[in-house]
């Protein structure tokens, strides 16, 4: 077996990403090695592309601006790394590639992005 099909095999099912849609705030949490020591991460962003969906290549971007500099992640669906993916944020949005957004300010974005009403109440509901 190849080494390819061998990754496949041992990660397939461990989608972390599954559900997750274009305009979602998500926090990635991933797992740093500096050393012998090994950290997490968490990364807070805007999803702006899915591409090639739930394959072995699969890939999700998220991009937050940072210092008022654009950083963007593009994270392996199937990444080993990844500890866990918790949604902040869910927004609705009228296009599967939000590109544009990378020219876009924060109050444009803002205006751009839908926030869901339903997920803002449950969210409510579960803190109180």
């Amino acid at each position: 077996m190849d080494k390819i099909q061998l990754f496949q095999s041992k990660n397939m099912g461990q989608n972390k990403f599954e559900g997750l849609k274009p305009g979602w705030t998500v926090k990635v949490y991933q797992k740093i090695k500096e050393g012998d020591k090994t950290r997490t991460q968490a990364f807070e962003g805007l999803i702006i592309a899915r591409k090639h969906g739930a394959e072995a290549g699969g890939t999700v971007t998220v991009r937050k601006v940072s210092g008022g500099i654009g950083v963007e992640k593009t994270f392996p669906v199937f990444l080993p790394t990844i500890d866990k993916v918790e949604v902040v944020r869910k927004s609705k949005v009228r296009r599967s590639k939000l590109y544009y957004l990378r020219e876009k300010t924060a109050k444009e974005i803002r205006r751009k992005t839908k926030i869901d009403t339903s997920v803002q109440a449950e969210k409510t509901e579960k803190t109180e």
